[in-house]
């Protein structure tokens, strides 16, 4: 075994467990600890100041400078109660990560003497360099100036020893460079939206929020081997490795006894979330070996996305003290199943009601009904340009690989559901619902338990599981905003158009409700090509799908398309999400890193074969050659050593595949990275660089299984899946 691989292995199997342990017995004692909540606002500042910043979180309306300064003290004075000395903005620039710059509250007065300050200039706005962040040509190099602005209806809370304040980032001219800002445009313009439709049935509604529950799927992988694995450490994925001869296909690890190293790292890292505010519920082994997954109780979407970001880095963080390295990458291992983050979506109004769950009376089923409907459409209208907001180079080794729905959007009702809206459809309820007093027959009773009478489909894209919709193709290491801005701003769009549609209908003289659900009725028979309940791997429903006029874009560079056409550029000046400039740009961030992520994968890939991969292959060769020498010295025929002749040729033979495919590749590189055009870039790198990747890999799997297992030198998947 190589010196590395043992030593890596050696370094696991010395591992103990480090000991876990909670402030106190019930969560309740120390959830939200290190958040700057309103029990604590409360305590730290003035009624005035605490009603602002409640009425800013929740209104948006606007926080007076003398009420700035404020809050900054208390803030202030809450942080240092807490053995706090520095400060940052928290933001979630277009790289995919969070991002901060910590300053100290410590600075000299006038005349020398020490002091601590924060003020409300500090609170509120920041200026990080916009130029060092992907901005897609909207700042350049020597135009660094940018800005950060506090987001007052995210808490601040303290990670790390530092306070950290969420904020939005954008440029010196306005324009958003992270994914929190477009994310509150839409759904502000949401807001609106709903509300209006609420109208119809409801005049007490004020205010819709959105609602959201994100599952976060991980992998877990000893940090000695993942640090002997340079694919892992630089690209987040196994470039090479032949599958184990078992691994999840007894599914014997799904929902499993957790190991017991793994419950301690859950324990701990769930304690830390917990103090932070982040309300997780679940964990649970996932389908493959050494997958895993966590999910919290629902909240307000922005918190609820804010909290994700945060969570993904403080188990990565915390992961290290138990000699873990977290995997986000949507595939780190071919041939087991990949990593989603589910979006469990919903609308809830300030009265307490879920505008996707069915009421009890034909009145509420219909005001149920308004919104379900209008989603669908939202969704079919639109279709192309969700598939690019999780569009990525992680996710498309997962979509539609049998562990994660097709590229194909589609909208699974459930078989209820489904009849439900065909009879809605159908010309004799049409015919009924003309008179008025018939009107509620044409409404189909909706039971209440609805939510268990729709069955789950692991194949949807985009599912209704009984009072919310799932959108299950969101990869693990994405920002949820990127989808959930698109969703919420396709619906508000779709509101919109469907409040025009009834008032017109309403002018002509039709009552109100019967307006509706003509409204409806044709917006269920122009969307009903995306409502599909079966197999979405199936080769048939690709067919289907095809002759539906349904997009199966495959891969990210011509799904990102969508982000820029004239179509989404219509929708976004219409919402006020984003500017042309704006959404232009992010097509541009999001191409860079598409063809980047590639071209490391294929240095890698590169560097792997010609200083690890071959040589290893080669001692191994050398050692079978002086073993036949030796045997023919003896005077052996060669039929006692034809076995060894035959390995000595099979390894020349994949040698030299690599070797020459590796060559290729670079050629294919030098002439992509030539490319002015990102778009053009992006795809001479899904289509011509990455094609040579599955080829070299194949020959180098074949070389593992061939090579003495004492001269290997990479952590195999048996070991690498199977937490010891």
């Amino acid at each position: 075994m190589s010196t590395i691989r043992f030593q890596a292995l050696q370094s696991v199997l010395g591992r103990t467990i480090p000991e876990v342990k909670a402030p106190s017995t019930k969560i309740s004692d120390y959830y939200g600890k290190n958040v700057f909540n309103k029990p604590k606002m409360k305590a730290y500042m003035s009624k005035e100041a605490f009603e602002a910043i409640v009425n800013a979180g929740e209104n948006g309306t606007p926080i007076e400078r003398d009420i700035a300064e404020n809050i900054a003290a208390a803030m202030k004075s809450w942080a240092m109660s807490q053995g706090v000395t520095h400060y940052t903005h928290w933001f979630q620039p277009l790289t995919g990560t969070t991002a901060e710059k910590h300053d100290s509250f410590f600075e000299p007065a006038p005349d020398g003497s020490p002091l601590e300050k924060f003020s409300a200039d500090a609170l509120v706005q920041q200026e990080p360099d916009a130029s060092s962040f992907p901005n897609g040509g909207i700042r350049s190099t020597f135009e660094a100036r940018g800005y950060t602005a506090w987001d007052p209806s995210s808490p601040a809370f303290i990670f790390r020893g530092t306070l950290c304040i969420p904020t939005v980032f954008v440029s010196y001219t306005g324009e958003a460079l992270d994914y929190k800002a477009p994310l509150l445009k839409a759904l502000s313009v949401l807001d609106k939206a709903a509300v209006d439709v609420c109208s119809y049935f409801d005049k007490g509604v004020t205010k819709v929020n959105v609602s959201l529950g994100i599952e976060q799927e991980y992998f877990l992988v000893d940090l000695a081997l993942f640090n002997a694995r340079p694919d892992l450490l630089l690209t987040g994925r196994t470039l090479f490795g032949h599958s184990s001869a078992k691994n999840q296909q007894l599914e014997d690890h799904y929902f499993g006894s957790i190991p017991e190293r793994v419950l301690a790292y859950m324990q701990d890292f769930e304690i830390e979330a917990l103090q932070l505010g982040i309300p997780l519920k679940t964990r649970h082994n996932e389908v493959a070996p050494s997958q895993f997954e966590c999910a919290p109780l629902y909240e307000e979407i922005n918190l609820a996305i804010d909290h994700n970001q945060l969570l993904m880095d403080l188990m990565d963080k915390v992961a290290k003290r138990h000699h873990f390295k977290v995997l986000l990458h949507e595939k780190p291992y071919a041939g087991v199943n990949g990593s989603g983050k589910h979006n469990n979506w919903s609308l809830i109004t300030d009265t307490g009601k879920n505008l996707l769950a069915p009421g009890k009376t034909p009145k509420n089923n219909l005001m149920f009904l308004t919104f379900f409907v209008n989603t669908i459409k939202a969704v079919h209208e639109h279709a192309d340009l969700l598939r690019a907001s999780i569009a990525s180079v992680h996710n498309d080794h997962r979509l539609g690989a049998n562990e994660a729905p097709p590229a194909i959007i589609s909208i699974f009702l459930g078989s209820q559901l489904n009849d439900i809206l065909d009879e809605i459809e159908s010309p004799k309820i049409a015919k009924k619902v003309k008179d008025e007093n018939l009107m509620w027959v044409g409404i189909p009773k909706i039971p209440n338990i609805l939510f268990d009478n729709t069955d789950r489909n692991r194949t949807s894209p985009f599912a209704f599981t009984g009072n919310k919709f799932e959108l299950r193709a969101v990869g693990s290491s994405a920002n949820s905003s990127s989808p959930m801005t698109i969703l919420n701003t396709i619906m508000a769009e779709q509101l919109v158009k469907f409040k025009i549609d009834v008032d017109k209908l309403i002018k002509k003289g039709e009552k109100k409700d019967l307006a509706i659900v003509n409204v409806l009725r044709k917006y269920i028979k122009e969307s009903k090509s995306i409502r599909f309940e079966g197999n979405g791997y199936s080769d048939e429903w690709a067919e289907e799908a095809k002759k539906r006029g349904l997009s199966n874009i495959k891969t990210t560079p011509k799904a990102l398309d969508a982000l820029s056409s004239e179509k989404s550029i219509k929708l976004f000046h219409e919402t006020g999400v984003f500017t042309s400039r704006e959404a232009h740009a992010r097509h541009e961030i999001l191409l860079e890193d598409y063809y980047k992520k590639l071209q490391i994968e294929g240095r890698v890939i590169g560097e792997m074969v010609t200083n690890v991969i071959i040589p290893s292959a080669i001692i191994y060769q050398n050692t079978l050659i002086q073993n036949v020498k030796g045997l023919q010295d003896i005077g052996l025929e060669e039929e006692n050593y034809s076995a060894q002749i035959l390995i000595i040729k099979e390894i020349s033979k994949h040698v030299n595949f690599i070797k020459d495919n590796v060559h290729a590749m670079i050629e294919e590189r030098k002439i992509a990275n030539k490319m002015e055009s990102s778009r053009d870039k992006a795809i001479a790198y899904d289509e011509k660089v990455k094609s040579y990747f599955a080829p070299i890999r194949y020959h180098v799997d074949k070389l593992e299984l061939m090579v003495d297992d004492n001269l290997w030198p990479l952590p195999k998947f048996r070991e690498l899946l199977f937490i010891k």
